[in-house]
């Protein structure tokens, strides 16, 4: 089913909750979106975007609260506490969902059990970045300077277990080199170090790269996903370049706490849809690299579930391991 047909189905299903909101108290002041990264990354920029709209479309104030730490988890645990009255929502991401369950078996929250899921926004390849001053700027030739230099070639992540780090590990284990992973709290200070030259690589969020990699100061080695993306026609994937099979993307989606109304969820889940819909919003996504977004709740929860099971998989297969 093509992205078109998601966002009508999603549509009809949400028209026969609406009759049921005002029943189920819809928020009238502010409602906030909790993002786990700081300002300047990826998540970060998609939610500003989609809270612009939806603010405009709910004639009420959209506000994104950024609370950055421990990979995103510290502000999914947050939501996960919060009253289910659609006041809070999550900016929902690979690494709170599916790549901290992987990797801490004492996390506070269940991604299945303590969230609603509402909307996919969408997915997006890592691109893999090199700071504009490094001399490597081909695959074949980083891979040579890592087996030249083992453990000294840096690649920046936006934190232990985040999605950067994971697609690092699995380069590692595919090139059968040495590298020296760097965390960060963030791609926002991520790409200051890498623009600066404080590190060298990064398997970098698209969407986050991409305003540094237009604007000259970071160049684009190697695009993740199996098909190059429209934003970056020119730069070749890593299956490619010589890694068959090599396929890391990122993904991005809004969720409640584990009792928002099912009504509510509905008519959040629509007027996303409506959202990404838009032109504009279109125009900005598809710059990012952010692809095949929208459709039902009960699709983003399946991707949500399949995406638990593969990372949880990788993670035992490259022994990634995270202290905490």
């Amino acid at each position: 089913m093509q992205r078109r047909q998601f966002i009508q189905a999603a549509g009809i299903a949400a028209a026969a909750f609406a009759p049921l909101v005002r029943a189920q108290s819809w928020p009238s002041g502010p409602i906030r979106i909790v993002v786990g990264f700081p300002p300047g990354g990826g998540a970060d920029a998609l939610a500003r975007v989609v809270g612009q709209k939806l603010g405009e479309l709910w004639k009420q104030p959209v506000v994104i609260e950024n609370k950055a730490g421990a990979s995103g988890t510290l502000a999914a645990e947050f939501v996960a506490q919060q009253a289910s009255d659609g006041t809070t929502l999550l900016l929902t991401t690979i690494n709170s969902h599916a790549l901290a369950p992987a990797v801490l078996p004492k996390l506070r929250y269940n991604p299945e059990r303590d969230f609603v899921p509402v909307a996919l926004l969408g997915l997006t390849p890592n691109l893999l970045i090199a700071g504009a001053t490094q001399p490597a700027k081909t695959v074949k030739d980083i891979v040579a300077l890592c087996k030249a230099q083992p453990g000294k070639v840096t690649f920046g992540s936006a934190g232990p277990g985040t999605a950067q780090h994971f697609a690092l590990e699995l380069f590692k284990l595919r090139a059968k080199v040495d590298a020296l992973h760097v965390p960060y709290k963030g791609s926002g200070p991520l790409l200051t170090d890498l623009i600066g030259g404080q590190i060298m690589y990064s398997f970098e969020t698209m969407t986050a790269a991409t305003p540094h990699v237009k604007g000259g100061r970071a160049i684009a080695v190697a695009q993740t996903r199996a098909k190059r993306v429209k934003a970056y026609p020119d730069v070749p994937t890593m299956q490619e370049q010589g890694f068959a099979g090599f396929e890391t993307f990122n993904w991005y989606g809004i969720s409640g706490p584990g009792k928002l109304p099912a009504p509510i969820a509905a008519k959040m889940n629509k007027d996303i849809n409506t959202v990404l819909a838009m032109t504009d919003v279109r125009e900005k996504f598809d710059a990012f690299g952010v692809e095949d977004g929208g459709g039902s709740p009960e699709q983003f929860a399946q991707l949500v579930g399949n995406e638990i099971a593969k990372w949880g998989k990788v993670a035992k297969e490259a022994n990634v391991r995270v202290d905490g």
